[in-house]
């Protein structure tokens, strides 16, 4: 049996846009569906009596697979959550800076540029031209940004529009001796490479466990450091602002009766399914040796990445080492309408893979998971060449 089997992905179809939203491996989405039946066979047994309990235990699987421990983990629906989170706890005074990269996600960068604006702050991206060969020297050009105002550094771990793997180790180290603080975007890291919180030394770390992972849609993580928490301010306030303390009858306020987690994981009446499925879909990676799986992926896409660089003549932006990137890579293309190109892909071939502009750059971006075949990136090839052909017509 193929793994592709274990999916629910349509068979008429090539997918090779993982990265944007991820796919649910079927038994981890039937651990899901009988989350979803046991809460609706006795709604307040299961969100009254059980749920704290629960959710505690599959954050605990969550943090020791991330090198976290679990009272610094809580779970969000997203890492969109996750960073408007941070962005908004964050006492942001006028004239400060946050510096990002012109390679950071679109609805991330619009929650620091909202903030920046309400406060009078400002938010500055970063330039990191491409092509990058030098991992140091992708470290030396994002810390130039840094001025005396710099109060946060945010950034991708991979980026999504150009599917690097960016030095965030070494950027957190150098900004935690200056006394800046970091945010990182984990959207495409959890279930592609190894994490481990301490190792990577963020002050706050937002991930994904839909993409990657293979978890359900709606289940996301925000990681704390413990000297940070305090820092944290409810996105919206519930119950868990003043929850009761479990020896007292009256209310106590954060910080002395509640942990940052009280504020983020009773919103009012949820679905928690995705959140406890999360254990599910680490066992799911664990029961089919995950890191072959990675290898596999990754050699699938250096042998597509060459195809497609004959085909189009464009040099690619990394190397093929997997410290560059793993299952997910963006390619250039040749002049052309990225948005016609992709549009075409669907409409004629159905493969449904991203293409794009970034910083005048027309790219491709595929990503190769567990479900994907050489019968895919041949599929692709072809439809990719002959959209191609058409359009370098058509501007002659």
């Amino acid at each position: 049996m193929h793994l592709s089997d274990l999916f629910l992905l349509r068979r008429d179809i090539t997918f090779l846009n993982h990265g944007s939203f991820g796919a649910c491996p079927r038994p981890v989405f039937e651990t899901y569906q009988r989350w979803q039946r046991t809460l609706e066979e006795q709604p307040v047994e299961f969100l009254g009596r059980r749920l704290n309990g629960l959710l505690a235990e599959a954050r605990a699987r969550l943090a020791a697979f991330i090198g976290a421990a679990p009272e610094d983990v809580v779970f969000v629906p997203n890492v969109t959550y996750a960073m408007n989170i941070v962005a908004r706890s964050i006492d942001l005074q006028p004239g400060d800076e946050v510096l990002g990269t012109t390679h950071e996600y679109g609805a991330v960068e619009r929650a620091w540029r909202y903030v920046c604006e309400q406060r009078g702050a400002v938010y500055i991206p970063q330039p990191v031209p491409l092509p990058v060969t030098n991992p140091d020297a992708i470290a030396e050009q994002i810390w130039s940004g840094v001025t005396e105002r710099t109060r946060v550094i945010t950034l991708s771990h991979i980026t999504s529009p150009t599917a690097i793997i960016m030095p965030v180790e070494a950027i957190c180290r150098r900004a935690q001796a200056a006394g800046i603080i970091t945010v990182i975007d984990g959207a495409h890291a959890l279930g592609q490479i190894d994490l481990d919180m301490q190792a990577i030394g963020a002050d706050f770390y937002g991930g994904n466990c839909h993409k990657w992972l293979c978890a359900p849609k709606g289940a996301g993580f925000l990681y704390a450091r413990p000297e940070r928490q305090a820092m944290l301010e409810p996105l919206i306030v519930s119950w868990g602002w003043q929850p009761r303390h479990p020896m007292r009858s009256s209310f106590l306020a954060y910080p002395e009766g509640a942990s940052f987690r009280d504020y983020y994981e009773w919103m009012g009446t949820d679905d928690p399914s995705a959140f406890l499925s999360v254990p599910a879909a680490i066992d799911f990676q664990n029961a089919n040796d995950w890191q072959a799986v990675r290898r596999a992926c990754h050699e699938l896409l250096v042998h597509a990445s060459q195809r497609i660089a004959a085909l189009t003549g464009r040099t690619p932006l990394t190397p093929d080492a997997t410290d560059w990137w793993m299952q997910m890579r963006a390619l250039p293309l040749p002049p052309c309408d990225p948005r016609q190109v992709q549009a075409r892909l669907w409409n004629e071939f159905r493969i449904e893979v991203p293409c794009f502009e970034w910083e005048g750059m027309p790219l491709i971006r595929i990503s190769i998971q567990a479900y994907n075949t050489p019968a895919d990136i041949d599929r692709l090839l072809e439809g990719l060449s002959r959209v191609l052909r058409d359009a370098d017509h058509d501007q002659a």
